[in-house]
């Protein structure tokens, strides 16, 4: 597992995975124009570990001119119920978690890439914090936390309100 993470934070492969998050596909020459400092053959190299890892597969092949198009989109587990939540294996659940989180690096970064960021003026923040709960106390916790998020969602786009991504991580000890 811990394989997967480090071969997913190798920058190149990173902005691949990033490219192809929410169900996104893509061929090596739509890749290619999101990572203009790859050179190509670099670009194919990459590719092939995510392949070798099953991060990645190819999902279409396309004829074109006597050569063969292939487009990719990373493996991710499909799930419509609660039960196939249940049903998942242990790599099958981090690699949901690598996607999660290379989409929240991604959005980060876009952020960063602003022409003079204010984390302070902008209220970026991130933390962990450790809190002691029972099962009760953490329910209503989390009930709290989800009343005040649904109601912040309800806003209506006005010119005194930014955008913000809020996202919420829970790991138990």
């Amino acid at each position: 597992m811990k394989r997967k993470m480090d071969l997913i934070l190798h920058p190149v492969r990173l902005k691949i995975v990033q490219s192809l998050l929410n169900g996104k596909t893509m061929t090596v020459h739509q890749l290619a124009e999101r990572t203009q400092d790859v050179p190509q053959a670099t670009l194919y190299r990459h590719l092939n570990k995510l392949l070798e890892a099953n991060i990645l597969s190819v999902v279409q092949e396309n004829q074109i001119r006597g050569t063969v198009e292939k487009v990719y989109a990373l493996n991710e587990p499909a799930i419509q119920s609660h039960e196939d939540l249940l049903n998942l294996t242990k790599e099958e659940h981090l690699q949901m978690f690598m996607h999660f989180t290379t989409h929240l690096m991604g959005m980060y970064e876009h952020y960063l890439e602003k022409e003079k960021p204010d984390l302070v003026k902008d209220g970026v923040t991130y933390r962990v914090a450790n809190v002691h709960l029972s099962d009760e106390e953490y329910m209503e916790t989390a009930q709290e936390i989800g009343k005040i998020i649904l109601k912040a969602m309800k806003n209506e786009p006005s010119p005194e309100r930014k955008s913000r991504n809020i996202a919420t991580i829970v790991i138990p000890e």
